[in-house]
């Protein structure tokens, strides 16, 4: 299934029923340098809202950048494996924000851990997750997949390819893939397209490579999108708004 899969019973017809929404922790800090911005959590949170309004079924995965970042702990002369399992508790942290945020707008919500926490959210089960999302539930997938050394836009990868979502839609700052950074380059192109294999021989950075090799392996496209525009991601279920996808 693809673009033009489906149409809500009471609302537009819409690009895809099921997607995973990519997000770093740096996000969820809005400007200040570390942390959490109550508002900007909310902000993103009614971005959710007005997809999942369209009909479509939404999971979710969140860095945790914004307060600790495994590899840099790492760099800083901490052991990688434990430096990786401190990124992945930040991660249930952002996920917990994300949740009380969509729960203040009566949406029906869960966090789901690869590490085990029974009493802050629940483990991870596919079946169990697969149900809440067709009972319109959002789905926070946190924890990573549990392991070191893996990224969460690898576990966000994995969980899309398990959850059978039809894209992997990644805010970011820009509106796009672009050959060099448009902040810095006045003349940077965008892509309106571009495939996996490009991706990686080019180094464009949309995610780490086992990501983009686990997407191209399953033919799950990503659709990377700014969200700090507003209605830009309802917008592109739509039909709309600026983006670059990245398929094979």
């Amino acid at each position: 299934m693809g673009a033009d899969s489906g149409t809500d019973e009471t609302g537009p017809k819409v690009a895809y029923k099921r997607v995973l929404l990519k997000i770093s922790g740096e996000a969820l800090m809005g400007d200040q340098g570390y942390g959490l911005h109550p508002p900007t959590v909310a902000r993103i949170a009614r971005e959710v809202q007005s997809v999942r309004d369209l009909g479509v079924e939404i999971c979710m995965v969140i860095g945790g950048g914004n307060i600790f970042r495994g590899l840099q702990g790492s760099a800083q002369g901490m052991e990688r494996t434990t430096a990786d399992y401190m990124g992945m508790l930040a991660t249930v942290m952002n996920a917990l924000a994300m949740q009380a945020a969509l729960e203040a707008l009566n949406i029906h919500t869960r966090v789901i851990s690869a590490i085990p926490m029974d009493q802050v959210c629940e483990p991870y089960i596919r079946r169990r997750a697969v149900r809440h999302l067709e009972k319109k539930r959002v789905c926070i997938f946190a924890a990573g997949t549990g392991n070191p050394y893996f990224t969460t836009d690898t576990a966000a990868t994995l969980r899309a390819n398990e959850m059978g979502c039809e894209a992997i839609f990644k805010g970011t700052k820009v509106d796009g893939v672009y050959d060099k950074d448009p902040k810095k380059f006045p003349d940077a192109k965008r892509y309106d397209t571009v495939t996996y294999d490009e991706v990686l021989q080019k180094h464009l950075g949309v995610m780490d490579a086992s990501a983009i090799a686990l997407a191209r392996d399953n033919n799950l496209p990503i659709i990377v999108f700014s969200l700090d525009e507003p209605g830009g991601f309802r917008g592109i279920l739509s039909g709309q708004g600026t983006y670059t996808r990245v398929q094979g």
